[in-house]
């Protein structure tokens, strides 16, 4: 009777294994699938919007085209690098022109002031549009989190917010700066400390490089020269750094109109006009990797990466 019971049980085990095989009345279980999530993307671009009374022709007022492009990308915050509507700036401009172009991508908007933004006084249009999102106090500076990158937006309009070293922007910069150990630091603002360009470069923002360098950050984004420039990393003085220094991107190619180049700046690596597009900085826990993504029809680009500090 033992026996007969054993025989019975083994039996019943053998079925059991042969009804859970592929093909025997049963299906297979894949291994479940592990969810991964895509790097966030911070587009970025400066000198917009045209007012709504220009046309557009071969060579300026293509921010709808480049607005359209950035939405494509699906960015997950959109760093606006000052100059973001033209002639004045006021709101019936905003709303009339950048509205309906670089508006739509709403939430995601994180702008910073240009000087065209202070034609009004106090930058009234632009701070009544943006409203929270041009940051507190209708001061220009603020700062936040894109995954795991702290980023901060400065106002680079120096004569109406100082940048002056101990200026309440600075000490701002600096206890924020302390308050955020992120091992990766991306900052933006309007006027770029370097450029090759026709307006620039602005020794005014060095108290901005200064901070930014002895907080270890990474990179540093610009707009106001109607161009593309990318530069090597590069000290507070724009002494060569490989090791320390801030990568800087000058991507005042958001649709308003393009300008030449003087004489190419120390550390300039890449230069471009004539080309709308805007920068892709795909932000990795402990690195990143750029790309600027032209208006459709165009050629130019340009990309690479680098770890951060």
């Amino acid at each position: 009777m033992r026996l007969f019971a054993f025989a019975v049980a083994a039996l019943a085990t053998a079925l059991a294994g042969v009804a859970g095989m592929p093909g025997a009345g049963a299906t297979a279980s894949a291994p479940p699938a592990v969810a991964t999530q895509a790097p966030p993307l911070l587009v970025a671009a400066g000198d917009l919007a045209c007012p709504a009374y220009l046309p557009r022709t071969a060579t300026r007022c293509h921010h709808a085209a480049i607005a359209a492009l950035a939405g494509r990308l699906r960015p997950t915050a959109v760093a606006l690098l000052g100059d973001l509507q033209y002639n004045r700036g006021t709101l019936s401009e905003f709303r009339g022109s950048f509205a309906p172009t670089w508006g739509r991508l709403g939430a995601r908007l994180r702008p910073a002031p240009g000087n065209h933004e202070y034609a009004p006084p106090g930058a009234a249009g632009y701070y009544s549009y943006f409203g929270a999102r041009a940051g507190p106090s209708r001061r220009g500076y603020y700062s936040f989190d894109v995954g795991e990158w702290h980023v901060v937006s400065l106002n680079s309009n120096c004569t109406v917010v100082a940048c002056r070293p101990g200026s309440a922007q600075v000490r701002w910069l600096r206890a924020d700066l302390a308050a955020h150990r992120n091992r990766c630091v991306l900052a933006y603002w309007h006027h770029p400390r370097f450029s090759s360009g026709v307006t620039g470069p602005f020794p005014i923002v060095a108290p901005f490089w200064s901070e930014l360098y002895r907080a270890g950050a990474d990179v540093v984004l610009n707009g106001h020269e109607h161009s593309y420039e990318r530069f090597a990393p590069l000290s507070p003085t724009g002494r060569l750094d490989p090791m320390r220094g801030i990568r800087q991107f000058v991507v005042g190619t958001g649709g308003v109109e393009q300008r030449r180049f003087l004489t190419p700046k120390p550390g300039s690596l890449r230069r471009s006009t004539g080309t709308f597009g805007v920068l892709a900085l795909t932000l990795r826990p402990a690195g990143y990797s750029w790309r600027f993504v032209p208006e459709p029809g165009r050629s130019f680009t340009d990309s690479g990466s680098a770890a951060c500090r």
